[in-house]
C-alpha cells in the first residue's frame, strides 16, 4: 500500500525538470528526421537552392567587373555583402534576399500546415497523447523541429552561395561582414518562423490538412503579391490625394503606405535585410513591398557601423518576433483547449 501511495504521489506531482526537457525533445527529434527525409523538403530545397545559386552566380560577375573598374575592392564598402542584395544586371532573377523573402516562407508552410490535423486525420494524435508526455510537448516539439530544419536549411544554403560568390569575386569578407551575415541569418529564421507559426495555427484551427494548406498558401500569396495593391487602396481611403496633388497630401499618403506596409512580415524582413546587408544605407522609402534606400538628409556619407545598423533595424526585428510569438501563442492556446478523442 505504501508503494502504491508513493507511486500515485509521484504521478500527480508537478512536472519535474527531467520530464520537462525530455518530452518535447523526443517529439522534436522524430519530427526533425521526418522533415529531412520527406519529399516536400527535397522539392523545396531544390527550387530555392537553384534560384539562389543562379542569382548569386549572375550577380557576382557584375560585382567583380565593378570592382575591377574601381581598381580596389576596399573602395566599395560591404562588397562581399552585395552578393546578397544586388539584382543581376540584365537578368530576370531577383536579388538573393528578395528570392529568400519570396520563397523561404514555403518552408514554414510546408512544415506546419499538417502539424496537428495531420496527426488527427491519421488517428495518431490520441495515441501520441497517451504516451508519458504532456500535451504541450507535442506542439512545442513540432515547432522546434520545423524551426531547426529551417535554420539548418537557410544556413547551409547561405554558406553555399557565399562560397560560390567568394570564388567568383575573390574578396574575403571582413569580420563586420560575417557578423552582419550571421545576424541576418537569425532574422531570416525568425521571418520564416512566422510562417511556420501561422501554418501551425491553421493546422490547429482547421480539421483538414488540405484546408489549412490552402489557407496558409493564400495568406502567403496575398502578403507577397497583392500587398502593394491593398496598401495603395487603403492609403487612398485614409489619406486621399486630391487632383491638384499638393506636397502635403502626397507626403501623408506615402507615410500612410509606409506604416501600412509594416503590417506585412515581408516588408519588415526586407527593411531589416537592407539595413543589415547594406551598411551605407540610412533611411527607408517604402514603395509597396520593395524597400528602396537613399542617403539620409544631412547625414555624413559613409557606411554605418554594426551597432548603428542594429539600432536602425531593431523596430523591424521586434515586429517580426512579435508576429511570430503571437501566432504561435494562438496555436498553443487553441491546441491546449481542444478535445482529443480516441
Amino acid at each position: 500500500m505504501a508503494e502504491l501511495t508513493e507511486s500515485a504521489e509521484t504521478t500527480s506531482s508537478p512536472r519535474s525538470p527531467e520530464r520537462f526537457t525530455m518530452g518535447w525533445r523526443v517529439v522534436a527529434a522524430k519530427e526533425f528526421s521526418d522533415h529531412l527525409l520527406s519529399i516536400r523538403f527535397t522539392i523545396l530545397i531544390v527550387i530555392v537552392g537553384l534560384a539562389a545559386v543562379a542569382a548569386v552566380y549572375t550577380a557576382a560577375g557584375g560585382i567583380r567587373e565593378a570592382a575591377e573598374q574601381i581598381g580596389s575592392s576596399d573602395d566599395i564598402p560591404g562588397l562581399f555583402l552585395k552578393l546578397f542584395t544586388v539584382t543581376p544586371e540584365g537578368s530576370r532573377l531577383p536579388a538573393f534576399f528578395a528570392g529568400i523573402a519570396l520563397l523561404a516562407p514555403l518552408f514554414g508552410i510546408a512544415f506546419g500546415f499538417d502539424a496537428v490535423n495531420g496527426e488527427r486525420a491519421q488517428g495518431t494524435l490520441p495515441r501520441l497523447l497517451s504516451q508519458p508526455i504532456y500535451r504541450d510537448d507535442v506542439i512545442n516539439g513540432k515547432f522546434v523541429a520545423g524551426l531547426s530544419v529551417i535554420g539548418l536549411t537557410i544556413t547551409t544554403l547561405t554558406m553555399v552561395v557565399a562560397g560560390i560568390g567568394l570564388l567568383r569575386i575573390g574578396v574575403v569578407p571582413t569580420f563586420s561582414d560575417i557578423a552582419r551575415l550571421l545576424i541576418w541569418l537569425l532574422v531570416t529564421v525568425v521571418y520564416v518562423g512566422f510562417w511556420l507559426a501561422l501554418a501551425t495555427l491553421f493546422s490547429v484551427l482547421l480539421r483538414r490538412a488540405s484546408t489549412s494548406a490552402l489557407a496558409a498558401f493564400a495568406t502567403w500569396v496575398v502578403a507577397s503579391l497583392f500587398a502593394l495593391l491593398l496598401i495603395g487602396i487603403v492609403a487612398d481611403i485614409v489619406s486621399p490625394v486630391s487632383q491638384e496633388g499638393n506636397a502635403e497630401e502626397v507626403i501623408e499618403n506615402a507615410r500612410t503606405q509606409r506604416n501600412l506596409s509594416r503590417v506585412f512580415p515581408q516588408a519588415l524582413y526586407q527593411e531589416a535585410t537592407v539595413a543589415l546587408l547594406e551598411p551605407e544605407q540610412r533611411t527607408f522609402d517604402v514603395l509597396g513591398l520593395l524597400i528602396l534606400q537613399s542617403p539620409g538628409s544631412g547625414a555624413i556619407p559613409g557606411p554605418l557601423s554594426l551597432e548603428q545598423s542594429l539600432l536602425v533595424v531593431w523596430p523591424q526585428v521586434t515586429g517580426l518576433i512579435a508576429l511570430t510569438v503571437l501566432c504561435f501563442a494562438a496555436a498553443y492556446v487553441s491546441f491546449m483547449r481542444q478535445e482529443v478523442r480516441a
